[in-house]
């Protein structure tokens, strides 16, 4: 349901603003943490409930205008996509895991854990591989499984030196893998189908607020403009990155999206070490050490089998 495909590559200022869009969507989701942790007074759970609300209200708004000349396939695509029981049941599914994904990063957040959030994101590559191999019953080279391995022996050392079992960054990791196999079954433009899976919890998320708050049971009861304000504008924080990032992969290849993606957790690792002054042991850099040089293979292992693969075709056509 997409609009035809632009088969022109694209201009270099094309380019360098779909590069820009990337760098800026890594950057929010990056530094996110921030700004959530000043609603330290609300409930991780409530506050989930009014990202959703407030996300869906505003692609309520946005949602039109990016539709109108036929953007994404306009008004009719949008139409029938709501007329398909299928597409209502696959988005449920990625509904439920990005909402256990938000929950366990802003109970991370507001429990002093952003350090594990980060680490989180670091593993969901290597999540992702293994839920290939499981599930899609994808092959991985020897040089591939040696990064899950690697990646692996940096979460057991966390968990050794810290006595626990990092189960925030597990489940981040696992919800998030969960939700990008279940969006593999999906054809809708980015924001169409976070329109779908905020559709889906709306009303839980209405009742939920609407209840809290007649009862007085709610955080934002009695709470200060500037709360009210942040919560409202958490759906436009949620929104932007993912329309920046709808905005770059249109106009960057995707081994550079990729490349790019480590900008989120890096800074969510910094900010939670020098902003937050989360503890960061010997233990916890070497368990961290693990799971970046993990990364570094993953990363590079693709890498020389693409420039493989092109050289053999170029060999090919001479």
């Amino acid at each position: 349901m997409n609009s035809p495909a632009n088969t022109t590559a694209p201009s270099p200022l094309d380019l360098r603003f779909g590069f820009f869009c990337a760098v800026a969507a890594h950057t929010l989701w990056g530094l996110f943490p921030i700004y959530w942790r000043q609603l330290g007074n609300v409930d991780a759970t409530e506050l989930v409930w009014h990202r959703i609300l407030w996300s869906f209200l505003m692609l309520c708004i946005i949602l039109p205008l990016v539709l109108r000349k036929g953007n994404l396939g306009g008004y009719q695509a949008f139409a029938t996509a709501v007329r398909s029981p299928k597409v209502w049941a696959i988005y449920s599914l990625a509904a439920v895991m990005i909402a256990i994904n938000w929950l366990a990063f802003l109970w991370a957040v507001k429990n002093n854990r952003v350090l594990e959030a980060s680490l989180g994101y670091y593993i969901n590559p290597l999540m992702n591989v293994m839920l290939g191999v499981i599930v899609l019953g994808e092959k991985l080279g020897r040089t591939q499984w040696i990064a899950v391995a690697v990646a692996a022996v940096g979460v057991l050392v966390m968990s050794i030196a810290g006595g626990h079992v990092p189960w925030v960054s597990l489940a981040m990791a696992s919800s998030f893998a969960l939700y990008g196999l279940i969006k593999k079954k999906t054809h809708l433009p980015a924001i169409v189908g976070l329109w779908f899976e905020m559709a889906v919890l709306f009303l839980p998320a209405a009742y939920i607020i609407a209840s809290g708050t007649l009862s007085g049971d709610s955080s934002v009861v009695g709470s200060s403009l500037t709360v009210k304000m942040m919560l409202v504008g958490g759906g436009l924080v949620t929104i932007t990155p993912l329309m920046l990032f709808a905005a770059a992969v249109r106009r960057v290849n995707l081994s550079t999206i990729g490349i790019l993606q480590y900008i989120g957790p890096t800074l969510q690792f910094i900010v939670g070490a020098f902003v937050f002054g989360e503890p960061l042991d010997t233990w916890r850099i070497l368990g961290f050490g693990f799971v970046w040089f993990g990364l570094v293979i993953f990363l590079v292992s693709p890498t020389l089998r693409l420039r493989l693969a092109s050289k053999q075709v170029s060999l090919s056509r001479n």
